[in-house]
């Protein structure tokens, strides 16, 4: 197996795992906040409508993350094997990674505005 191969498949385990880690403390609302905080988020929303709220906000992040890591690896590569043939594209391959980068913050800014939802 070559190197980037396993650094993708490490990448993917440990996101898994956070994944988990993050849906196991979310299923449990009371792990870490005090009965009279739960008590008025229940009158206010129903937990349920909450957490897939919070599901949702997870999975744009996730998503949103994933795709910028796809796109700034595919970009970055080509753009490496550009700028060893002409060192003067520079500026350009900044903008293109730039551009990939962004697919992350789109991705924040759609879990924010849904947190801002909730």
């Amino acid at each position: 197996m070559s190197k980037s191969v396993l650094v993708a498949g490490s990448l993917f385990v440990s996101a898994v795992l956070v994944a988990v880690l993050a849906s196991v403390l979310l299923w449990q609302p009371q792990a870490f906040a005090q009965g009279e905080v739960v008590e008025i988020a229940e009158r206010v929303m129903d937990p349920s409508v909450q957490r897939w709220g919070f599901v949702a906000a997870a999975l744009a992040t996730t998503v949103g993350a994933l795709g910028a890591a796809y796109a700034v690896a595919t970009v970055g590569a080509a753009s490496v094997g550009a700028l060893a043939e002409k060192p003067e594209l520079f500026g350009k391959v900044i903008i293109l990674v730039g551009l990939a980068e962004g697919i992350a913050i789109y991705g924040l800014i759609v879990s924010v505005l849904i947190l801002n939802k909730i």
